[in-house]
């Protein structure tokens, strides 16, 4: 950490902003234990609940915040983002719309191909070629870039993208252009800094995402930063955090900034209860984040959002739209959906009072798995009576005669489809086999769920670790300062791979860690993974395997594991050097000090209704939970952050560390 962070005097908290909460975790600095805080998200403006929270926790002394947020999602998803202007070699200005020519959709003649970040009047071509192999064929004249820097002034772009043909193996000519647009004070994203790989249009996309979203998480992160006394860093896509001033010049880093602390804070949890293969599960307000785990958590660099190709480093999250918040309809044929509209902070559920149209939480609430008076450990009463009147009053206009029971199981039954076919697209689809894993419940809403669906796939054990509701901004608190690097080289190889040539490599992009985690004053020493993106010679796509002496014969068997067979025999091509370094945070305790006051008084019971029947439930504050040892369903499990289910058939206790555990049958085992 930088030497801010040493002082005694300085707060360290994680903040992780969503749809319907503001999670808010900080280390107590009189016994080190954890404490959790959970403020209504203000969606116009982040920063606002961001600083309610932190005077709440720490009103006067300065702070070390680190944030994972959701300004660059939203951006991308609602098309708020800058003004861009692209420049590319010319005959290429129309990469962003012709994309892989792919149809998403294959036999809809309807289908709209997705809108380009960068309308056709702002994309400028450059007179300029780089050869393959990096020789410069031609430069740009000086005339037209004096030209260019005329034509894009007058259209007053917010910011500039830059993406050369093959600049990824020579730079010299975006730098020319890059140094010609620097009068216009726009803030610039250039291919060889944020991306150099090859695939042109993915690089392209990449490159122009960056700068659509760097006007709103500039003005974003720095407004956050006046509000805050204190450093601010900033939680990327990868798993690992960064500075601001970092986050800020390349956004593109951070659009899966909260799920990413979800999933590192499960396999933290996971390993402390001798857990090494999970699915991580993150039910939120609006959506759900699942994430395979094995071993460790795994970065992609091949991924979508909201139909645009993204090629930085990302933790290999599934999200759709299923959350507490997500809302209940009827199709035009009379079929009930769920999602992926929600209704956020504001109005929010029924239950909350605003809401006027039936959401997952309102379904939970009417079925008694939600007690009314014990969500955030009391300090927030759920409104029954208005639930019920306003979900029997939407029920009538759209002419439905279920009861509320029962369309309430139906909306859980459907969301709980919906998040199945996720979590099958991380496993099942990737050629592992669900039933050798541990599912990781956690999210405000995770563990409401997480039987059922456990059930559904035959997962054998599900566990809920110490505040579910808050396990993202934990994963947050515990993250390590990362950075990743990467070049593409295009070599194809028979028999041995070129040691020298990639030691090479790998020592250049080592230097360059380490000069920006000194410009950046982080302390500590950094430790390094060494990566390389292989395939078979005419091959189109890679896997991503170890550096090493065993890289190849680590790629022939994920190549079988992941498409049923390999060819040790056939060349094979090195496409990209990786890297990644980071230095490792500070130590976090997983001891909660949100601890329930009533959590010994005696029990309650409430009806809660199963696989349409009533049954007589227990209702248990976590707390309380060691004098019952193990404790059989149904029961539901209450605690200040979230609410655990269990039903009829399972059990669950608390292990060693703390975490719940809960198993079909008597045993939830070790």
């Amino acid at each position: 950490m930088p030497d801010f962070a040493q002082s005694r005097s300085v707060l360290r908290t994680a903040l992780d902003t969503g749809g319907t909460f503001t999670d808010c975790v900080w280390v107590d600095p009189k016994n080190q234990e954890i404490r959790v805080r959970k403020e209504f998200s203000t969606p116009t403006d982040p920063s606002r609940a961001i600083q309610s929270a932190l005077r709440k926790v720490h009103p006067k002394g300065p702070v070390l915040l680190l944030h994972g947020t959701t300004v660059g999602t939203n951006a991308l998803l609602q098309r708020k983002g800058g003004r861009v202007a692209f420049v590319t070699t010319r005959g290429f200005e129309d990469t962003l719309e012709i994309g892989r020519q792919a149809r998403p959709r294959l036999y809809d003649f309807f289908f709209d191909p997705i809108r380009p970040l960068v309308p056709r009047d702002l994309r400028f071509g450059v007179t300029e070629r780089t050869a393959v192999d990096g020789q410069v064929l031609q430069q740009p004249s000086a005339d037209e870039l004096r030209s260019l820097a005329g034509a894009i002034r007058k259209h007053k772009p917010d910011a500039i993208a830059i993406s050369l043909l093959f600049s990824y193996t020579n730079p010299e000519n975006e730098h020319l252009v890059a140094e010609a647009l620097r009068g216009l004070k726009k803030p610039l994203s250039i291919a060889h800094q944020i991306l150099p790989e090859f695939r042109e249009f993915e690089r392209a996309s990449t490159v122009v995402m960056n700068a659509y979203l760097q006007p709103v998480m500039e003005k974003y992160l720095r407004n956050l930063q006046r509000r805050v006394r204190g450093k601010v860093f900033v939680m990327q896509s990868s798993g690992g955090l960064t500075a601001l001033e970092a986050a800020a010049s390349e956004p593109v880093r951070t659009v899966l900034s909260g799920p990413a602390g979800g999933v590192v804070g499960a396999t933290a949890v996971a390993k402390q209860s001798g857990i090494d293969r999970l699915i991580s599960f993150d039910m939120g307000g609006t959506s759900t984040d699942v994430c395979l785990v094995d071993g460790e958590p795994v970065a992609t660099n091949e991924s979508e959002v909201d139909g645009l190709p993204i090629r930085v480093p990302m933790l290999n999250i599934h999200t759709l739209g299923a959350g507490g918040g997500s809302l209940a309809r009827f199709d035009a044929a009379g079929a009930l959906r769920v999602g992926p509209e929600s209704a956020g902070a504001d109005p929010g559920p029924i239950c909350y009072g605003k809401g006027t149209q039936p959401t997952v939480t309102d379904a939970n609430l009417l079925l008694g798995r939600l007690p009314a008076d014990r969500f955030l450990g009391g300090g927030f009463r759920l409104d029954r009576k208005r639930a019920e009147r306003l979900t029997r009053a939407w029920l009538r206009r759209q002419k439905s005669d279920l009861s509320v029971e029962a369309f309430a199981e139906g909306v859980v039954r459907v969301v709980n489809a919906n998040m199945e076919k996720a979590i099958r697209v991380v496993s099942i689809e990737k050629g592992h086999d669900p039933r050798r894993f541990t599912l990781v419940a956690f999210g405000g809403a995770g563990a409401l769920h997480a039987c059922d669906l456990a059930s559904a796939l035959e997962i054998p054990r599900v566990l809920v670790p110490r505040m579910p509701g808050a396990l993202s901004a934990i994963g947050i608190l515990m993250s390590d300062v990362v950075k990743d690097y990467s070049r593409s080289l295009l070599q194809a190889v028979q028999g041995a791979l070129p040691e020298i040539l990639l030691q090479k490599e790998f020592a250049s992009l080592r230097k360059r860690a380490a000069r920006e985690f000194k410009s950046e004053g982080w302390r500590g020493k950094a430790s390094y993974r060494e990566s390389l993106d292989l395939r078979y010679a005419g091959q189109g796509f890679e896997l991503n395997v170890p550096a090493g002496p065993q890289a190849l014969a680590a790629f022939h068997a994920l190549h079988r594991q992941r498409y049923g067979f390999s060819e040790p025999e056939r060349a094979v091509e090195i496409v990209t050097v990786r890297l990644r370094a980071w230095i490792p945070s500070a130590q976090v305790r997983m001891e909660s000090g949100n601890e329930d006051p009533k959590a010994f008084e005696p029990e309650e019971f409430q009806p809660t209704w199963f696989s349409g029947r009533q049954w007589r439930t227990r209702l248990v504050r976590r707390e309380a939970l060691e004098k019952h040892g193990t404790l059989a369903g149904p029961a539901v499990v209450t605690e200040y952050s979230a609410t655990t289910v269990v039903p009829h058939g399972w059990v669950v206790r608390k292990d060693a560390k703390g975490n719940l555990l809960l198993s079909p049958g008597k045993n939830p085992g070790k």
